[in-house]
């Protein structure tokens, strides 16, 4: 008996649950499918790793299929926006499980790859897009997107909208949506621009609120790693020497970043890749799917791409190098203890991050204790070159195999020396 069979979903979806072995939904779903069945508006404070994609994802593929309508080229009766092309990526799948035998018709509309796909789906016309604000605008500019058969406008991760810059875009968009249609707005957090957004885009909305603000999940385990900059490479290294770990999230503050981390790894043959704004999104697919399917080991994420980032059964999440805005911390370690596990959040802190430490704890109001045992904890770093390519090689350095210690052969430093014996040389 599922938990889920009170919402009485059509029997497609039921199915879809079964085989995904959902059997009770989480409080964000408890406490939100119910009210979108029945077209009301939704303001959802919720961090990601909640359900929230099945909260609204569910009920709204229920409505359509249970009231279906022959839609026009250019038009969809769904429109859900979210900020990074992953994370579209993620919903689109998401929703394809869900609606599976439907005939539903769903797509994505991102930037990073060729309009011509994305031109052929809305000709179609689509129950549900998937879009990013940059390229949804640019067909909209064209005259490809059309909104009067629109029923739901669902708006994600809106704080993230923000930091991102497409608070902008995004109001353009709303402004081309027709008065009368259901709306459903999910945030982490609330600053006081969403807040001022949701008022004039919410009608009597219900407000969820699933996880308090700003707060982690309690199940990780968090911890502090002190290291030096020049170090940070090898401790990474060190960690993953534990077999144990079959999957682990490194995220990094820059895109460069990344890639000189997976050099790192990939010198020691640990199989990782980065998936970062600069990474075209073929690349980025390839980078996530390996990651899911394990072939990778480690992903190496900067903050852009985090959100879109939803693989279960991660049990380590390393902050390589603390990020600049707190915020971020709390969705960064919040890749793993996802689905009620546990997890570990292991952030490395080198002398010029002290600061940025004190106000992630200061933010999320809790003490983040600091390892002292781990292996690189008050270790000057090498910074000659070849000292920390053989740390890393896992070298200690010293005489090569064979030679004789006391014995050593040293070029002459100049013909004087060279040739004392033979003046008439010099």
């Amino acid at each position: 008996m599922s938990e889920f069979d009170k919402f009485e979903f059509i029997a497609p979806i039921s199915q879809a649950l079964a085989n995904k072995g959902y059997t009770k939904p989480t409080p964000i779903q408890e406490q939100s499918i119910a009210h979108i069945m029945k077209g009301g508006d939704i303001l959802g404070i919720a961090q990601t790793g909640t359900g929230k994609t099945a909260a609204f994802s569910l009920p709204i593929i229920h409505n359509i299929a249970k009231n279906k309508k022959k839609i026009k080229p250019a038009r969809m009766r769904c429109l859900i926006m979210t900020p990074t092309r992953e994370l579209a990526s993620q919903i689109e799948e998401n929703i394809k499980a869900y609606s599976k035998g439907l005939a539903l018709k769903s797509c994505v509309i991102f930037g990073g790859v060729g309009q011509r796909a994305q031109i052929q789906n809305l000709v179609k016309g689509q129950d549900i897009i998937i879009a990013t604000p940059g390229r949804l605008l640019d067909h909209m500019n064209e005259g490809r997107v059309l909104f009067d058969q629109l029923d739901v406008f669902i708006l994600d991760e809106a704080d993230r909208m923000l930091d991102m810059g497409f608070i902008r875009d995004i109001k353009k968009i709303i402004a081309k949506l027709p008065e009368k249609r259901q709306t459903l707005l999910f945030s982490a957090t609330m600053p006081k621009d969403i807040a001022d957004l949701s008022q004039k885009l919410l009608k009597n909305p219900k407000r969820v609120e699933v996880t308090p603000e700003s707060t982690t999940v309690e199940k990780i385990d968090q911890k502090i790693n002190l290291v030096e900059k020049g170090n940070k490479p090898l401790l990474l290294i060190n960690i993953l020497k534990d077999k144990k770990i079959k999957n682990m999230i490194v995220f990094t503050r820059t895109k460069h970043g990344a890639d000189r981390v997976v050099k790192h790894l990939d010198r020691v043959g640990i199989a990782s890749a980065a998936i970062h704004g600069n990474k075209s999104q073929g690349a980025r697919e390839r980078a996530l799917g390996g990651f899911k399917k394990g072939a990778l080991r480690v992903l190496v994420a900067t903050d852009i791409a985090a959100r879109g980032i939803d693989v279960p059964g991660i049990s380590h999440v390393i902050n390589y190098d603390l990020p600049d805005d707190p915020k971020n911390y709390v969705h960064r370690i919040g890749r793993t203890a996802r689905a009620g596990k546990k997890g570990i959040a292991i952030s490395f802190c080198d002398p010029a991050e002290k600061a940025l430490y004190k106000q992630i704890e200061k933010s999320i109001k809790a003490k983040i204790p600091i390892d002292e045992d781990h292996a690189f904890h008050g270790v000057p770093a090498d910074h000659s070159k070849n000292g920390a390519r053989n740390k890393m090689m896992g070298k200690t350095g010293g005489q090569k195999k064979g030679q004789n210690p006391r014995r050593r052969t040293r070029r002459p430093k100049n013909n004087t020396s060279r040739n004392k014996t033979n003046p008439s040389r010099s």
